[in-house]
């Protein structure tokens, strides 16, 4: 049996549940506490062994892929100030090379045409599906490290 090694974000959506806030910022990319929503989601995905990172965008959403992006003249800019701490911080929010994959949702159609939207990139393997909207918190027991255990031991959709 494969392992799960691919990740669908779905972010295309128009945040109509969060307005007005998500007028001028996407939904996932709204803070709790120091961390946008995303990174919450990515963290997850990451525990549970997660390699690639696919983020299914759509209009507006420009802020995700520029999250996850590296700051070349913010980190310049620290480094000059000797500000290390924040500088590791950037550090543990970037995804290595090749790691993540925008693909553009053009129409907003729904949650499972922006899952049909990363076929390609899927092909035949198992993949995990993540909300970044809904933010599941159990550090000592991430749901998703859960999930792929139970994939692990039963196979099949989970």
């Amino acid at each position: 049996m494969k392992t799960i090694r691919k990740a669908i974000f779905p972010v295309a959506g128009m945040g109509t549940r969060f307005l007005p806030a998500t007028k001028a910022v996407p939904k996932e990319m709204l803070p709790v506490v120091d961390k946008p929503l995303i990174q919450y989601a990515v963290d997850e995905a990451r525990a549970a062994g997660i390699e690639q990172m696919i983020f299914v965008t759509g209009r507006g959403k420009n802020a995700i892929e520029d999250y996850f992006d590296i700051p070349y003249e913010l980190q310049a800019t620290l480094r000059e100030k000797s500000k290390h701490d924040i500088l590791e911080l950037l550090e543990d929010s970037r995804l290595a090379p090749g790691n993540a994959v925008f693909v553009r949702q053009q129409e907003p159609l729904g949650l499972g045409h922006a899952v049909w939207c990363a076929r390609d990139l899927i092909g035949d393997e198992p993949f995990a599906v993540l909300l970044p909207d809904e933010l599941l918190w159990n550090p000592a027991s991430p749901c998703l490290a859960q999930m792929t255990k139970t994939y692990e031991a039963k196979g099949g959709n989970v």
